[in-house]
């Protein structure tokens, strides 16, 4: 345990995002995702899993990565097959913990299912979470923190 660090992080998670660069995907997957198959064509080439609810994985992770603030989709949803404007209730809480970490409104941008899994290949780690809901899988870029003054 360290403090300031929300305990769901374990150390593979922090290593993960310590290592990632400005315009890396992270992707927080749900139960149901092909995590395994995914993650291995990743840069970080393996799996990390945190067995939590995608909202809270979600919270602890963007307690520490910031969102890149250069592009529109610095943080994405998986569509609903054949109903891409339904947003289910996992959605809508994990949206609201992106506006919590931001500090405003931070819209989420649709991604079709099948692009989805192309971005997640190309992303530099999977997170697979304990969400067993549904459409519980994200993508977020990867930002910059500013020089402090």
């Amino acid at each position: 345990m360290l403090k300031g660090i929300d305990p769901l992080l374990n150390a593979e998670v922090l290593q993960a995002l310590r290592a990632m660069g400005h315009g890396d995907d992270l992707v927080i997957a749900d139960t149901n995702f092909p995590s395994q198959s995914v993650a291995d064509h990743t840069g970080l080439g393996m799996l990390l899993r945190i067995d939590a609810p995608a909202p809270r994985v979600v919270r602890a992770v963007l307690s520490l990565y910031p969102l890149d603030g250069f592009v529109e989709d610095a943080a994405a949803r998986m569509e609903v097959v054949g109903q891409p404007e339904e947003i289910p209730a996992v959605q809508r809480e994990v949206q609201a913990e992106i506006d919590a970490a931001e500090g405003r409104p931070w819209p989420m941008v649709p991604i079709e299912r099948y692009a989805f899994y192309e971005r997640a290949k190309a992303a530099y780690a999977v997170i697979q979470t304990g969400e067993r809901r549904f459409y519980g899988c994200f993508a977020f870029r990867k930002g910059v923190i500013p020089p402090e003054a």
